[in-house]
């Protein structure tokens, strides 16, 4: 039996991908720790680990909501939470490592605190990565303008002065790259397939491309029309009712069946009376929809295009982040979806009815569905863990 620790960040996206992963490894008989936040505890218990609450520790958690858009856009200040966050965490994680001996540390690829440790400690350590894993090719579908380049040397000073808190505390890091990226001597565990992977033959055999982690649906979905057009925003940024009342404009003579998840937070009454054809809720199980949808119109997040692809349902794409537009260049490349060029309501009505009458979307997104069902899912990244706790 062996003793595995996971550590993830606060996001439904990165952790849903490794539950399925901690229930494999739970029902192999092994021992699972999992740092995570409260908002998580009930999902990360319900598999079988051992919830460790960080809420106290993390710096992002304590930041004006004013400096919240800095994070992820701003490197130097992004390095400074982290920093900060490992060093809040340092002597708690350390304390703990020493009781628990774990066989083998697994960490999302932001929650750098647990590679951190990994290193530090001298414990074998594998990389959960829940987007498209990047090194210098697959990279340059995030493509940089000259201004954020310009942005990123001037904030090196900062950075470095960061780094050297984590050198001072006995961390074994050179420089930035250390802390945010992997490279080919990394053991890491990519949630996707190598087809739908950019570059993903430039990588090494410590990476695991094991397909996107799928949950069974929690409910039935009824189809009540012939076309079914599903529309959300995901969990973080999805309070955009003027995106959602052109949506309502611009299917409402349809005939088509319109479902919109808009978040818990969505004023859904402000939108007045609906058209007999759309349905809106604060949240759906997506999983039972996009069994039964025709189209899908996504923020791109890559658990929901991961989904939507892997029953076969092609994508009106809406990138709101660089994440995001990586992974809608990507879908967009092999032909499974179209790029939504405005939200004005007659856009949106024309990219879904080329998404309906061109049967080359839904023949691309099969085949992309084929290579997702093809991959080792939850079993193969339980495998790749125990081949570190073995060794």
């Amino acid at each position: 039996m062996s003793k595995i620790v996971f550590f993830c960040i606060p996001a439904h996206g990165h952790t849903n991908p490794t539950l399925g992963v901690v229930r494999e490894l739970v029902e192999r008989g092994h021992e699972l720790w999992y740092y995570s936040y409260e908002p998580f505890r009930n999902k990360i218990e319900t598999v079988g680990a051992r919830f460790i609450p960080c809420d106290d520790f993390d710096a992002e958690q304590k930041i004006d909501p004013k400096d919240a858009a800095r994070v992820g856009s701003d490197l130097a200040f992004s390095t400074k939470l982290l920093v900060d966050t490992t060093l809040a965490l340092d002597e708690t994680v350390c304390r703990h490592m020493e009781q628990i001996k774990p066989d083998c540390i697994v960490a999302d690829s932001m929650a750098v605190w647990g590679k951190a440790a990994a290193m530090k400690l001298g414990i074998p350590f594998v990389s959960s990565t829940t987007t498209f894993a990047f090194n210098k090719e697959s990279a340059k579908i995030m493509k940089q303008s000259g201004k954020e380049l310009v942005k990123m040397l001037f904030s090196m000073p900062k950075i470095n002065r960061d780094v050297k808190r984590l050198q001072a505390k006995g961390y074994p890091v050179k420089n930035v790259l250390d802390i945010i990226s992997n490279d080919n001597n990394t053991h890491t565990i990519v949630y996707t397939s190598p087809e739908f992977q950019p570059c993903s033959e430039t990588f090494s055999d410590k990476y695991a491309f094991v397909g996107p982690s799928i949950r069974p649906a929690e409910s039935e979905f009824e189809k009540k029309r012939d076309k079914l057009v599903y529309i959300s925003m995901g969990t973080v940024n999805n309070d955009m009712l003027p995106l959602y009342s052109s949506c309502i404009e611009a299917f409402r003579d349809t005939g088509w069946q319109i479902v919109i998840s808009a978040g818990e937070t969505a004023d859904i009454q402000s939108l007045g009376t609906l058209p007999d054809n759309v349905e809106i809720y604060p949240r759906v199980d997506q999983i039972a929809v996009l069994k039964k949808a025709d189209a899908f119109i996504s923020h791109c997040g890559m658990n929901s295009v991961s989904e939507s692809l892997y029953f076969s349902v092609p994508l009106v794409l809406l990138p709101q982040t660089k994440e995001q537009e990586a992974v809608a260049a990507r879908t967009e490349e092999l032909g499974a979806g179209i790029r939504l060029g405005s939200t004005e309501p007659e856009t949106i009505c024309s990219a879904v009815e080329k998404l309906l009458s061109d049967e080359s979307y839904k023949k691309n997104a099969k085949i992309i569905s084929a290579g997702f069902h093809a991959c080792s899912g939850a079993k193969g990244a339980a495998d790749k863990i125990l081949s570190l706790c073995d060794n």
